[in-house]
């Protein structure tokens, strides 16, 4: 493997973005010792073992400003701007997210209703990323390259034990296995951690030994601006410092904020967006018109400071549930320690995450410049649907309901957020409309599709609508968002897609 830029005149391959879904690509597509890979990513590209601890500690979600795109939403209604992070690193958000390696639900395809879609038609690629270390084999892949691991009561910190036993003692199931069957109610979940440290996909698919092949360039810290084109044909990637590089297929896996930028830069978006900003029109898509996220509202508790022994793991449980008893599982609530200590009365404070995970609303993400060095507008436009805000209410109730039973009760001194004086839904809607903030599970801002749907940038594997050479595979392509993190799905999306890519060069 090479970090320099390569003397390989052109490329089988060109991908954008190391991140979830681009280190899955290389990692994939370079086992073909016929095929030259070049991988191009924005942020550094550390030795599979030798990120920073800012990365590779699970107990530090977010990372840190370093290795972030620093992306912000547009002010909401009460002007507030909501941080949207993501990772600017080999591996990209797996790098920097909560480590939770939990999957789509079937119903979540049921949604996407695309043929080749559903959740058995994927389960083999679940299981082919998933290095597991127990559940059901017929659920669970044990040999794959990212190690998983089911929490046991046993990891949770004492606090997160009491919400469970609370959540369990007001009538909720305890779930030993959320990618089971049932996974209406509470208990620890799996994550993709190993003695303390977040495996992200750069470490377990960008393995050193992966990086050695001859075939494989890794060019790091390297922004991408355009894809090139030969009238409809990508040939290419340019640089925002104005190196060529060619390719037989162009593969964008920047994420949903980072491959919509780039297509729109490129001339693949709406018309006239692309015409205000004098980008000529390759072709007219409806790229970064249907971006959904997961709202995100913090019921913040001040504990009894003397009682909280340690507040590792941070994260490592939650109620998966439904906000009026549907059939959807459209709330989660996670228990964690991540609060700024300074903000609690007792200077120690715990939040329970609320989030709305099959939201109605969608957002939007565009360009006002063709700079790719600037990033582009997010606009989420949060609990805009009625119906989201309704659930997002009940969720936050459903909170408090489990902070006030025992033995979660013990440990609370008071109600920081929203704060015991806000009662009334109406109050309560305010109060989470001013707060509210992102899950960061960004997708669909290029969902697939049929060519004739009025939504669909690509077809069903990731190939760009009426221009060839040219695919996304990232969660940017998800034709709705799923109702859990999107880490894992978006790594058996790209093996999926990979294996097809595959299968055609044979």
């Amino acid at each position: 493997m090479s970090t320099q830029k390569s003397t390989i005149e052109k490329y089988d391959f060109i991908i954008v973005g190391g991140g979830s879904a681009g280190s899955v690509m290389a990692s994939r597509l370079s086992e073909n010792n016929s095929a030259t890979i070049l991988l191009i990513e924005g942020g550094n590209a550390y030795s599979a073992w030798d990120y920073p601890s800012a990365i590779y500690s699970a107990n530090n979600p977010g990372g840190d400003a370093a290795h972030n795109w620093g992306f912000q939403s547009e002010p909401t209604a009460y002007g507030n701007k909501i941080d949207l992070p993501r990772g600017k690193v080999l591996g990209g958000s797996s790098a920097i997210n909560g480590a939770v390696a939990l999957r789509a639900r079937p119903e979540d395809f049921k949604r996407w209703d695309l043929p080749g879609w559903s959740f058995e038609d994927v389960l083999p690629y679940y299981k082919k990323l998933e290095k597991s270390d127990s559940g059901d084999k017929k659920l669970h892949g044990f040999d794959g390259p990212l190690p998983v691991r089911q929490l046991l009561s046993s990891d949770l910190t004492s606090v997160q034990r009491a919400f469970v036993d609370s959540t369990i003692n007001i009538g909720y199931k305890a779930i030993d296995d959320f990618d089971s069957e049932e996974a209406n109610g509470v208990g620890p979940y799996r994550m993709n951690v190993v003695n303390g440290v977040r495996v992200n996909t750069g470490m377990a698919y960008l393995s050193n030994e992966v990086r050695k092949r001859e075939n494989l360039t890794i060019l790091p810290q390297s922004i991408a601006d355009r894809v090139l084109f030969d009238g409809k044909k990508a040939i290419g990637i340019v640089l925002a410092n104005g190196e060529e590089f060619f390719g037989n297929e162009i593969i964008l896996s920047g994420g949903t904020y980072g491959s919509a930028a780039i297509l729109l830069r490129s001339g693949i978006g709406p018309k006239s967006e692309l015409e205000q900003l004098s980008i000529p029109v390759i072709a007219d898509l409806p790229v970064g018109k249907n971006v959904k996220d997961h709202p995100f509202h913090y019921a913040a508790f001040a504990l009894h400071k003397e009682m909280v022994e340690t507040k590792s793991p941070p994260i490592a449980a939650k109620l998966w549930t439904s906000a009026f008893n549907s059939q959807e599982l459209d709330i989660h609530i996670t228990a964690t320690h991540l609060f700024p200590d300074e903000y609690s009365p007792t200077q120690s404070g715990f939040v329970l995450g609320v989030a709305v995970t099959t939201p109605l609303s969608k957002g939007k993400v565009w360009i006002e410049t063709t700079d790719p060095n600037v990033n582009p507008k997010v606009d989420l436009d949060f609990l805009d649907d009625k119906e989201d805000i309704r659930r997002m209410i009940e969720g936050a109730k459903i909170a408090r309901r489990i902070a006030a039973a025992a033995p979660f009760s013990e440990f609370i001194h008071s109600e920081i957020a929203p704060g015991s004086s806000v009662q009334t839904d109406e109050d309560l809607e305010i109060a989470i409309k001013k707060n509210i903030a992102s899950y960061a599970h960004p997708t669909s801002s290029a969902p697939m599709g049929d060519v004739n749907s009025k939504d669909a940038v690509v077809d069903l594997e990731g190939r760009v609508h009426h221009v060839e050479s040219l695919r996304v595979v990232d969660a940017s392509i998800f034709p709705d968002i799923i109702s859990a993190a999107t880490n894992i799905t978006v790594i058996a999306v790209a093996e999926k897609i990979a294996e097809q890519i595959a299968k055609a060069q044979n």
